[in-house]
Formats: structure tokens, C-alpha cells, sequence
């Protein structure tokens, strides 16, 4: 996915006309224990008290420096001495949203700020004598470049329908350094409920897992609400995403690499057992749960990828490899596999991947989709966490253990 340059998530939207009326105005002001880079989205309570000669004032509480806002800021206007009743903050590139907390104490906008765009603000009120408050003010939200902002890409992406294996997966493409920052904006959402937990493999990378395999029908919503975040040493979120897709049918396809087979279970009912071959010594097939992670009608398949040169007594270099599907970052695949019918059921002569017969790895490739579970047995060599969708392979209390928040 290519990384946006701009924040569309505004409408259009135009600056509001200035008229400052000096007995009602007040400067941006910062107040103690509120100018904070992040803040709870929670209700306001009631302004600070203000001697009773006061007429009463509204007050734009956006920090010292009205030229440079932090985009992080949610923006606020506060009464001192009477009511917030209406705000507008408007903007060249569209309103930025908010609500009145507190009986009418403040107002404070529910989105943070666009880098480098200037708000104007229009507020009114109401002193407890009945008379108008009025405010109008600007300010400008700082910049910042793509180099100080960090883009979120989601899988699955929006629609999708998956196995009930695959996991939420978030590449940030500048690393989030303060990752508890970040995951208290990260949800997930499923129905029927399931209890799950962020685990973060890296500042770029963080999944979220369910403790049990989904259940078939699950529909999951995933809110990233991260737009103006601060993700630390400087970097601040791009975009906030919001991604919503079904988990299918229970397809588990059970792996014995030392029997030479494959079960392929759909919902808990075995529909077909299917002669296999895996990798022979030295190119061990790795056992564990496996999710199969992306599905290519046919690929080209080359052992420069694992460090082979094609030259080599054990290099090779197929075009066209039918029905391939992913199972590691490090090059495991389901496919096709013609040249290898005779050992299929009976020997293991790969180079790591698990070969069926055309037609059988034609039928396993219609029926498959993203996130299916393939469990591996049978070898001395184990899948670990990181190597694609390996989530599966760490027992949840571990798993936990990786979310910032534990």
C-alpha cells in the first residue's frame, strides 16, 4: 500500500472571519496538568473558579505556543464563569469535531490536529447573568514531514473473509517507540467476543491474536486511532484506520511430516486424507502451526531465495510452480509438486515445502483462503513466532506478556 502525503480523513471546510472582542477574550492559554501531548478522551468538568467580579470569559487552551500546537493536542475552550454553548473550529482542511463536557464547563474536540494547517476558532456563551460570551481566535498546528509521521498498514484488509487462524497484523512503517502510547488507541472488536492480546514482535510490528483459534462466523473490527498520536523520539501517527472483515469456516489441515500425509479438516470433519512429500535432511520442514499467509495460482520459485545459487547440486529455479500457498517468511509453501508424485505417501524430497500431486493441491488451493491452520508434527525442527503467522506457536500467557500494556 502506498503511504498517503496527505491526512483525508477532514471535509472542506473555510476559515472563520476574525473579530476580537478584547473585554471577552483571553490568550491560548496552558493550563497546569493540562497541556498534555496525549490526553483521555473523558468528560470536562467545570472551569476554575474566578473571583465573582469576573463577567465571565472564554478561554482556548491549545498550549504557550498558538504558531506551533502539538498535533497531538485536543484542542479545548473552557468557560470561566458561565457556559461553553457552542464551538466551531474550522479549518482549510474541514471542522475538526468536538462536544461540550462538564453542564457547559468546556468544549473539547474529540480529533487531533493536521500538521501544519491553521484553525480558526469561533466560540459562544453564556455568563450567569444571561449576557453573550464571545471568542475568536487562530492557531496553527505544527508541522511535521513523512519522516516524523508513522503510516499503518492492516491485514486483513476491509471485506475480507479469513481463516480462523490469521491474525490482526500492523506494520508501522516508522517505529513506534512508545508502544503503550500507542496500543491504548489500538482496538479490537469481535462478535461473539473473544478474549485476545496485542504482542508486539518489534517497533514496526504488532499483532493481535485471539487466545483460542476464531470461531467460524466471527466478525472483528479493528480501530486504530492513532491520527496525531505520539509515538515517540519525535514521531507522531499518520491516518487513523479502520479495517472490518469475517472469519469463515474452520478449514485445519494436520501435517505428519514422518508419515508422508495430510489431513484436511473443514469444521471439525475430515474430508480428505492426501499423500505428501516434505523436506528431506538438511532442508527440514519446520513443525508447529503454520497460517497460510498469502495464495498464488502459480509462482516462480527460486533457491537463490534461501541462499542457493541456481548452479548448485541443490539449486533449482521452476517457473510456473502451481496452487502455491505461503506458509513462512522464509519461503515454506504448500504447491504443487508433479515431479514428485512417486515419493509423495512415502518419502520427504523437498527443500523445506510440502508437495501434493496437481490434483490434489488443485482441490486444497480452492477450498483455502488466508488464515487457514496447518499443523505441523514429525520433525526436530521447531517454527518460532516471528517466521510469518507464528503467532499460534507462543501459549497465550506468553503472548500477553508481549503487549506494552501487560
Amino acid at each position: 500500500m502506498s503511504r498517503p502525503t496527505t491526512r483525508p480523513r477532514l471535509l472542506v471546510g473555510s476559515l472563520a472571519a476574525l473579530a476580537i472582542s478584547a473585554s471577552l477574550l483571553s490568550a491560548c492559554d496552558a493550563v497546569p496538568g493540562e497541556d498534555r501531548a496525549d490526553e483521555a478522551s473523558g468528560a470536562e468538568g467545570s472551569a476554575d473558579a474566578e473571583p465573582s467580579s469576573d463577567p465571565g470569559r472564554l478561554r482556548l487552551v491549545v498550549g504557550k505556543d498558538s504558531d506551533r500546537v502539538p498535533v497531538s493536542r485536543l484542542v479545548r475552550v473552557k468557560a470561566v464563569g458561565g457556559t461553553v454553548d457552542r464551538v466551531t473550529v474550522t479549518s482549510s482542511e474541514g471542522d475538526l469535531p468536538g462536544k461540550v463536557h462538564g453542564n457547559g464547563g468546556a468544549w473539547k474536540a474529540t480529533e487531533r490536529l493536521e500538521p501544519g494547517v491553521t484553525y480558526a476558532v469561533e466560540a459562544r456563551g453564556t455568563t450567569p447573568q444571561g449576557d453573550p460570551l464571545t471568542l475568536e481566535r487562530t492557531f496553527t498546528a505544527q508541522a511535521l514531514t513523512l519522516a516524523e509521521q508513522t503510516y499503518a498498514s492492516v491485514a486483513p484488509l476491509e471485506g475480507e473473509t479469513v481463516g480462523v487462524g490469521m491474525p490482526v497484523v500492523v506494520n508501522f512503517d516508522v517505529p513506534v517507540t512508545d508502544r503503550a502510547r500507542f496500543e491504548r488507541h489500538m482496538l479490537v472488536r469481535t462478535s461473539p467476543q473473544q478474549a485476545g492480546s496485542w504482542h508486539w514482535l518489534s517497533d514496526n510490528i504488532a499483532h493481535w491474536r485471539p487466545k483460542e483459534y476464531w470461531k467460524p462466523g466471527t466478525e472483528v473490527s479493528v480501530d486504530l486511532d492513532v491520527n496525531g498520536v505520539d509515538a515517540g523520539n519525535g514521531i507522531y501517527g499518520q491516518q487513523d484506520r479502520r479495517v472490518s472483515f469475517r472469519v469463515g469456516d474452520a478449514h485445519v489441515y494436520k501435517v505428519d511430516v514422518a508419515a508422508h500425509r495430510m489431513e484436511v479438516y473443514s469444521n471439525g470433519s475430515r474430508l480428505r486424507t492426501l499423500p505428501i512429500t516434505a523436506g528431506k535432511p538438511g532442508f527440514t520442514t519446520r513443525s508447529g502451526v503454520k497460517v497460510i499467509m498469502a495464495k498464488h495460482r502459480t509462482k516462480r520459485m527460486s533457491s537463490e531465495t534461501i541462499g542457493i545459487d541456481h548452479d548448485a547440486a541443490e539449486g533449482y529455479d521452476l517457473d510456473d510452480v502451481e496452487y502455491a500457498m505461503r506458509l513462512t517468511n522464509s519461503g515454506e509453501f504448500i504447491h504443487a509438486a508433479p515431479w514428485s508424485v512417486g515419493s509423495q505417501g512415502n518419502a520427504n524430497v523437498s527443500h523445506g515445502c510440502t508437495g501434493l500431486s496437481t490434483e490434489n493441491a488443485g482441490w486444497l488451493y480452492r477450498m483455502s483462503r488466508r488464515g487457514d491452520v496447518v499443523e505441523y508434527v514429525g520433525t526436530d525442527r521447531p517454527m518460532t513466532a516471528d517466521n510469518g503467522y507464528g503467532d499460534w506457536n507462543v501459549p497465550f500467557g506468553d503472548y500477553r506478556e508481549g503487549s506494552a500494556l501487560s
